[in-house]
């Protein structure tokens, strides 16, 4: 047994880390970790104890947490890549009782999450994330019926045959993703109906983190009285409620009084209110209002991170952006925009979205997934409900498969789509939880970037000197980055 102290990567004082290994009968130690929650010090005292499986299945090498606030929390999908060095492409984590398994390699991801789908399709239980009204949503559902039935309706609005009818939207406004699932035409920045989205997905990359809320791994913290010291997430939920419920019902809303009116565009809602001819129940109902704000909240916040992520690597590499711009030149023109259209004869526009999506991925751990039933992956024992993290991050700047894997260089994907691939095949997810949206995200994010390029010099300002200024390459921490 190995015991160190805190490394550069620890969360909180006096923490230690064991490194479990993975034979032997019987391993046991006491760790000490005293960290602050709700604003007062609690010190905790735990012997780690674990039996080793019979040896066609034991169990993984770990990290032990008895404190889950001491779990990485900012920006963890670094921290799981520096321990992917260590301990290899799967890395077990065990917090009070929770088992968490994290995939550091494309590998194991497929072979577990798409190989084995039908066990690993499930969601670990938020407590946090029910308290906030996000459990509802397609994203955040176990694999179950409620899921088939919204998972139905989000992808018959993005199958192919629906994403002809999309292009001219997508070609022409950057508010896509409202107009396409509700016909609601945003008129600016400022439009309560845009904004009240953006401040629901936020709340939502907080609320559903794994590791972050206390309420987590011990639920019945929700019977808290909300006066009570350390109960300020029970606040926190219910800010976060009342603005999910609004941002939910009021597009909705406004969709179905114009689908009643006979004056609603085609959208996402518009079409399963027309086919159901207003007899809908209730159950029908939410699950259709649910089913639409994940396929907003699904396209909304991670294409703005991918547009922001383009413009920032425009504005580091301007050599790369006036090849990008000769290409269009070229094959567009100079009379008329970019179309999706276009798409197959401009390979090296392809080629920096596909270096945009390795880069920085919009969501670098994915969502979770959940083990069904205990597994063996490699002679090692996965636990029934380990909660299952995939980092993207880590996958796609494997040096193996992207050498030089933090230079931002298209060049890496020689205008083949085959390698484009390798990305959007790790970025959208796998198995059954794959995004069912993500061809249309693809055709929007192309339209919202050759449309820039055709139109735009991305260019840095400058200082009194005359010197440009650089942004600094700096993310935010959560779901969605």
């Amino acid at each position: 047994m190995l015991a160190h102290s805190a490394s550069p990567h620890s969360h909180g004082p006096h923490e230690h880390v064991v490194c479990l290994p993975t034979a032997g009968a019987m391993v046991g130690t006491e760790l000490t970790i005293t960290n602050k929650i709700g604003g007062e010090a609690s010190t905790y005292s735990r012997t780690v104890e674990v039996s080793v499986a019979p040896e066609k299945a034991v169990a993984l090498t770990g990290l032990s947490y008895p404190n889950p606030i001491a779990l990485p929390q900012d920006h963890p999908w670094l921290v799981y890549s520096a321990w992917a060095d260590t301990y290899g492409d799967v890395v077990h984590l065990e917090a009070l009782s929770d088992h968490i398994v994290i995939l550091n390699s494309v590998q194991a991801a497929k072979d577990l999450l798409d190989g084995r789908s039908a066990i690993y399709s499930d969601r670990p239980a938020s407590t946090m994330a029910d308290l906030c009204g996000f459990g509802v949503e397609l994203g955040m559902l176990s694999y179950n019926a409620e899921w088939r039935k919204q998972r139905k309706i989000v992808a018959h609005a993005f199958s192919p045959g629906m994403l002809t009818g999309y292009h001219p939207v997508q070609e022409h406004e950057a508010p896509i993703i409202m107009r396409v699932t509700y016909g609601y035409t945003v008129t600016g920045e400022d439009d309560p109906m845009i904004t009240m989205q953006f401040a629901t997905m936020d709340n939502f990359s907080l609320a559903s983190e794994p590791g972050v809320w206390m309420v987590d791994f011990i639920p019945q913290l929700r019977y808290l009285p909300q006066w009570m010291p350390g109960s300020s997430f029970l606040r926190t939920a219910e800010r976060f409620r009342q603005i999910e419920h609004e941002a939910c019902w009021a597009p909705y809303l406004w969709c179905k009084q114009r689908v009643q009116e006979g004056s609603a565009e085609k959208s996402l809602v518009a079409s399963a209110l027309s086919q159901f001819e207003g007899k809908m129940d209730y159950e029908e109902e939410t699950a259709l209002v649910w089913a639409a704000t994940s396929g907003l909240g699904g396209g909304l916040d991670t294409n703005m991170s991918t547009i922001f992520t383009f413009l920032l690597a425009m504005l580091r590499h301007p050599r790369i952006q006036a090849k990008a711009q000769a290409e269009i030149d070229s094959v567009v023109g100079s009379d008329r925009l970019p179309s999706i259209a276009d798409r197959p004869s401009l390979p090296y526009v392809r080629s920096i979205i596909a270096e945009v999506y390795r880069w920085h991925p919009a969501a670098p751990q994915g969502l979770p997934h959940a083990l069904r039933q205990d597994n063996i992956y490699k002679d090692y024992l996965l636990p029934k409900s380990s909660i299952v993290i995939p980092n993207i991050w880590r996958m796609l700047r494997d040096p193996e498969l992207f050498p030089q894997p933090d230079e931002f260089r298209p060049e890496r994907f020689e205008n083949r789509d085959s390698e484009m691939r390798k990305v959007t095949d790790v970025l959208f997810g796998f198995g059954r939880r794959a995004c069912p949206g993500s061809q249309f995200a693809e055709g929007s994010i192309f339209a919202i970037v050759a449309t820039i390029l055709a139109t735009c010099s991305i260019i840095p300002k400058v200082d009194e000197q005359g010197q440009p200024i650089i942004p600094d390459i700096e993310y935010t921490s959560g779901i969605i980055v």
